[in-house]
């Protein structure tokens, strides 16, 4: 049945908004709450049962929980605006201004060829130095390349004749991990690894070749556990 989209279409001011909301975090659970998570609880027939449920329930994510109400919302609006254009336009005219042909070529080999070997280098880091120092009874293998594609998944851990899978990914990629969220794509590939091998995918992120997230040890120590007991 054809669902009818209450979403607004911003045209191609889309990607700009985008960019800066989630540049700038004005989306986070730190701002507007846990969303999905109070959704689900709400489990709303209509929007207008998922709005009035949403400023029933609503907090902020912090350290100090505050009450979320539809000025928070206003008001952060008027943020993304001031950093748009009081920040963001002023920044990209001044990089539009002095972008050559030259930064273009360069930046192009910078992406394929150095990044990609500093991050390779970085990735086996984590690994080697990491990962399979803190666990010498399981073997992390780099998962095929069809694997790799369907799933994101980088390694696999063997335990025993089931697998645990791991994602390396740059703290950089998010500045903030600990509001890091799978795409729903990802989410479908780590739950169709879970089926497959048994074990759960694990989001490793790395820092300087290190992990950066070092919850995520005890983490894969507790699911190695569960799969070694399974």
């Amino acid at each position: 049945m054809k669902q009818n989209k209450h979403s607004l279409d911003f045209g191609k001011k889309e990607k700009v908004l985008n960019y800066i909301c989630q540049t700038y975090r004005f989306s986070r659970p730190g701002k507007v709450g846990a969303v999905m998570a109070l959704i689900r609880e709400c489990q709303p027939q209509t929007i207008e049962d998922w709005q009035q449920w949403y400023f029933e329930n609503a907090c902020t994510e912090a350290k100090t929980k505050t009450k979320i109400i539809r000025e928070n919302l206003h008001e952060l609006g008027e943020r993304l605006y001031e950093k748009i254009t009081e920040v963001v336009i002023p920044e990209w005219e001044a990089a539009f201004r002095q972008l050559t042909l030259q930064d273009c070529i360069d930046y192009i080999f910078n992406l394929t060829i150095n990044r990609t070997f500093d991050g390779f280098l970085r990735e086996k880091s984590v690994v080697n130095d990491g990962l399979a120092k803190i666990f010498p009874e399981i073997t992390f293998e780099e998962s095929d390349m069809e694997l790799d594609h369907a799933g994101d998944i980088d390694y696999t851990a063997k335990v025993g004749d089931k697998a645990l899978g791991i994602q390396i990914k740059p703290v950089t990629a998010k500045a903030n991990f600990g509001n890091y969220s799978a795409t729903e794509r990802m989410k479908a590939g780590f739950s169709d690894f879970e089926e497959t091998f048994g074990g759960k995918v694990f989001v490793v992120f790395r820092l300087d070749g290190e992990i950066a997230n070092k919850e995520v040890v005890e983490e894969i120590r507790q699911e190695i556990k569960r799969l070694q007991n399974f």
